[in-house]
């Protein structure tokens, strides 16, 4: 007997980076929100590594800035430590990252949730979904917590993360839990599995935390923040707070030899571990073993804040037993005496593949359920909010009775990120990386909000402040290009005369102070991008015309993909499992080939062939 009810437009299950991403933008659209967490004291926590950004992920971070987001602003108020990675490179490749005080980041993330009139923040722990199925069709209703309560909601979010079944594993020690000092749930898993959801399992890992005060810096090469700090925030003007340095270190073949002589012991290598693991940010051991041509790999000491002694050992992510992390710390240069404060260790987790996924991210079997981050099958911080955003505006939207929002893949990295997932699935621990994205040089993190702001002010994620504050910077960029243009070197005009490799806007400025010193270095970089990119946009925007033309040809979400005589039989079940909504995303489909889709393409054009193929 269900004693206790409670009704909300919007449920999110899980307080992590997705899910308070997730509650922040069904709140914003004017949502009543309950954000459900087992452990109040780990809302917004860093479980990892104790930054936010880095290569693609710190464009992913300015995205969801520039839609209204948590992430920016608050790695802006608790960073310690802030460099533009790849900054000699150009502008479509840099990338912002952020050092975080962790303790202050889940403290203010925390607080923002928690002065959200449109947020209830409960602890909760979610045992079962509640699922009405009418005529074939299924609906989610809400879920039941432990204590015999029932919340109910026409839209529900999960962002499980790492919890579901989930064991840790130190060596031979395997313990129940997906984070150190934290327990597990196995209550959705089974309800995916009653549900019909196809359930796998991954695999990922942490290092060990050291204390500050053994390590003997000496033997380190310090690593400082940059001189000048970019905040991530379109709303940050400045970071005024000193930054922390962090060091750099190495391996060497001693502690390569201690691994490989207990590789009998190491979980991934034992049989222990069975599960798929992140490529891009693989364990030491796999190191050791993959690249045994290296004599040594670096490792980064970062501090995990401003008040406690505690340093994260970044590249040295391991399962190994105890002992052996303590015998490979005593060989490492500055770390010889340096006490571990928590070991390492790899976690085993539940996911859901998330071909199973619209591109809003709203689940093809229950109508109004949405899944995000980890449970998709993802890494990382910046990933997980992405999805989040995206999966708990969606979830607002279908409340109000309005159409779904998707970002393309040429609107932004978190496009690239949901139909990489939705489309071609994951057989890894999916990573966004610059790579991944066709049309990087439009989608720089310098232009996030140039290209996200007027979207997230269309949908209501943006309030009228940012957007008014916006508009005034468009404004200003509009001014400095005519200003440009306006001059003249020799018989050269100014915009053409930024075009050449050598020239910035500084070097314009020395030149022209009394037409340009009125404008801020901001504008002014953003008019040195957009003229030296032009060339490589427009071509890019020929992509898009061509690829929006496929994404015009819509494919019936009830198309019998075996009707088509002469398609094979793997492209008939990729096509039957993903149910594209286009020829565009259907030509993604890993594995699909482009006869598989000019056969497709004959039948959507000639409802004819359909017709005899059935006879």
């Amino acid at each position: 007997m269900i004693s206790n009810t409670y009704s909300y437009d919007v449920l999110v299950v899980g307080a992590g980076h997705a899910g308070t991403e997730a509650a922040a933008a069904a709140a914003r659209l004017g949502a009543k929100v309950a954000l459900l967490t087992g452990n109040l004291d780990t809302v917004g926590q860093m479980s990892c590594n104790p930054a936010i950004g880095g290569v693609a992920k710190g464009q992913i971070v300015r995205e969801i800035d520039a839609l209204g987001g948590l992430m920016g602003q608050t790695i802006d108020r608790t960073g310690i430590q802030f460099r533009l990675l790849n900054s000699r490179k150009g502008a479509a490749m840099h990338s912002p990252r952020a050092q975080a005080d962790k303790k202050a980041y889940q403290f203010d993330i925390k607080r923002q949730i928690e002065e959200n009139p449109n947020i209830d923040l409960r602890q909760e722990l979610v045992e079962d979904l509640i699922v009405e199925t009418i005529n074939g069709n299924s609906r989610i209703q809400g879920v039941l917590v432990r204590g015999n309560a029932r919340y109910e909601a026409p839209a529900v979010v999960l962002t499980t993360g790492t919890f579901l079944q989930a064991i840790m594993h130190t060596g031979e020690a395997k313990t129940a839990g997906g984070r150190a000092g934290e327990g597990t749930t196995s209550g959705i898993s089974q309800a995916f599995e009653r549900l019909g959801f196809r359930v796998e399992r991954f695999k990922t890992g942490t290092p060990a935390r050291i204390s500050s005060r053994t390590i003997d810096y000496s033997k380190t090469e310090i690593q400082p923040g940059d001189s000048n700090p970019q905040p991530f925030s379109f709303l940050t003007d400045s970071l005024p707070e000193p930054q922390l340095p962090c060091w750099i270190t190495y391996t060497n073949e001693q502690v390569h030899q201690l691994i490989r002589s207990n590789l009998h012991r190491a979980p991934m290598y034992t049989g222990q571990i069975q599960s798929s693991g992140p490529r891009y940010c693989p364990s030491i051991e796999d190191k050791v073993v993959r690249f045994a041509d290296k004599d040594r790999h670096q490792l980064f000491l970062e501090p995990e804040g401003r008040h406690t002694q505690e340093i994260y050992v970044n590249g040295i992510s391991t399962s190994l037993p105890r002992d052996v992390q303590d015998q490979m710390f005593r060989l490492i240069p500055g770390l010889e005496n340096a006490r571990i404060m928590r070991y390492g260790y790899a976690v085993e987790y539940d996911f859901c593949p998330p071909d199973q996924l619209t591109p809003w991210l709203e689940t093809k079997q229950i109508a109004g359920l949405y899944f995000a981050g980890q449970l998709n099958g993802t890494t990382g911080y910046e990933e997980a909010g992405a999805q989040g955003l995206v999966a708990g505006a969606n979830a607002a939207l279908r409340q109000k009775g309005k159409t779904e929002w998707v970002l393309q893949r040429d609107d932004a990295y978190i496009g690239v990120l949901v139909d990489d997932l939705v489309t071609c699935g994951v057989d890894e621990p999916y990573r966004m990386f610059t790579s991944r994205a066709e049309y990087r040089m439009m989608l720089r993190q310098d232009n996030a909000d140039r290209r996200l702001t007027p979207i997230g002010y269309q949908l209501g994620l943006v309030d009228q402040t940012r957007y008014d504050r916006f508009c005034e910077k468009l404004e200003r960029i509009d001014q400095a290009k005519r200003a440009v243009a306006s001059l003249r070197i020799g018989d050269v005009t100014g915009d053409k005369y930024l075009k050449r490799n050598e020239v910035t806007w500084e070097s314009l400025l020395e030149m022209f102070p009394e037409s340009l010193a009125a404008f801020p270095t901001e504008i002014g970089l953003q008019v040195e991008y957009d003229t030296k990119y032009a060339g490589y946009v427009a071509r890019q925007h020929v992509q898009v015309e061509r690829q929006m033309k496929m994404m015009d040809k819509k494919i019936p979400l009830d198309f019998d993909y075996t009707t088509i005589i002469s398609l094979r039989n793997e492209a008939k079940q990729k096509f039957s499992r993903i149910r594209p909504l286009n020829l565009d995303q259907a030509s993604r489909i890993s594995g699909i080939t482009p006869a598989d889709i000019s056969l497709l393409l004959a039948y959507l054009e000639n409802p004819s062939l359909r017709a005899r193929s059935t006879h």
